[in-house]
């Protein structure tokens, strides 16, 4: 166990809340980029393995959070893109309706 992973993994497990709750209260995904978070869920997931196989210790628990975090994001980010497509659908069948007015 290196204090130099513990202190990494409590950086990025710091900024992870930050992330979710903008997703959670901007209900968009701008700024979001589905690829990092899978980047970085696999990244969570290889560092889980090697862990469990290889070095086993406590700091797996951390992998464990911040892996937990950076999965609620990318549900979000999935939640916010269908609330997206919803706005869009319904933007434009108001935009169709004010062109029939005209």
């Amino acid at each position: 166990m290196s204090i130099f992973e513990i202190l990494m993994l409590v950086c990025w497990g710091s900024a992870w809340p930050f992330s979710i709750h903008k997703s959670y209260t901007s209900r968009s995904t701008k700024g979001k980029s589905l690829v990092f978070l899978l980047i970085a869920l696999s990244g969570y997931v290889c560092s889980i393995l090697h862990k469990i196989f290889y070095s086993y210790d406590y700091v797996i628990y951390l992998y464990l959070i911040n892996m937990t975090m950076v999965s609620i994001d990318i549900l979000l980010y999935l939640r916010n893109r269908r609330f997206q497509s919803i706005e869009s659908i319904y933007a434009e069948s108001n935009q169709e309706s004010f062109r029939q007015k005209i």
